[in-house]
């Protein structure tokens, strides 16, 4: 089964200096049908205006995952840690018992475009951690690959949920072959392009929600960029 959340119906915050669309609930947009998607939390697309960005600011017992798609994001923690993001760049901040961050975009003229996404851990309480990983040359094969899962394998990062993450950027044209196992969620997000998997089109902002599918096809009817999440059922 799949069902289309499309780009229009989503939640927004409009502060001037950032655009923010919400797949799910969050902040002051609540819409009780629209919670989360097992234990994928939030999908927060942010424009943020350049020489600004989010104050320091506290999360707690959650795996945040920021992808940027365009522009920079600057980020700095109470662990110590102070980096750069670029596109291409998966960062992983597992929150546990308590982080304290700061997200700006130094481009003083050029917007930066990223994913915030929160998925729910296995447990509470754990020890906060930080991972990043530039996937460009992943990126360029145009091909499916996986970039965050609970093991690492593949040369992912890790989360502290048995989730994965998958990433591609295929021309059009390209039909990829992918499988969802019977007690397992899936959702596809399109940051760009246009899609067709199974019945179901997508467009730019699109997402999908798909269970009691053991296989489908993603076919890019335009150069496309998505992300695909593999969930717990």
């Amino acid at each position: 089964m799949m069902t289309l959340r499309q780009s229009d119906k989503r939640g927004l915050t409009d502060m001037g200096w950032l655009k923010s669309r919400h797949t799910f609930s969050f902040g002051e947009y609540f819409d009780k049908t629209e919670m989360g998607f097992g234990d994928l939390r939030v999908i927060n697309e942010d424009r943020i205006q350049g020489g600004t960005g989010f104050p320091t600011h506290g999360h707690r017992d959650m795996e945040i995952i920021s992808y940027v798609l365009n522009g920079a994001l600057d980020h700095k923690d109470s662990m110590g840690t102070a980096s750069t993001i670029l596109p291409g760049e998966v960062q992983r901040m597992s929150a546990g018992t308590g982080v304290r961050h700061s997200e700006h975009n130094h481009l003083k003229d050029q917007e930066t475009h990223f994913f915030q996404i929160w998925i729910m851990p296995a447990e509470d309480g754990l020890k906060p951690g930080y991972a990043q990983k530039d996937f460009s040359k992943e990126l360029a094969t145009g091909n499916l690959f996986l970039a965050a899962s609970k093991d690492g394998r593949e040369g992912s990062i890790t989360l502290n949920q048995d989730a994965n993450l998958y990433l591609a950027r295929p021309t059009a044209g390209t039909k990829l072959d992918l499988t969802l196992h019977w007690d397992r969620k899936g959702w596809i997000q399109l940051a760009s392009g246009e899609l067709k998997v199974g019945d179901q089109k997508l467009s730019e902002g699109d997402g999908l929600a798909i269970w009691e599918e053991n296989s489908f096809n993603v076919l890019a009817e335009k150069d496309s960029h998505f992300l695909y999440f593999d969930l717990p059922g």
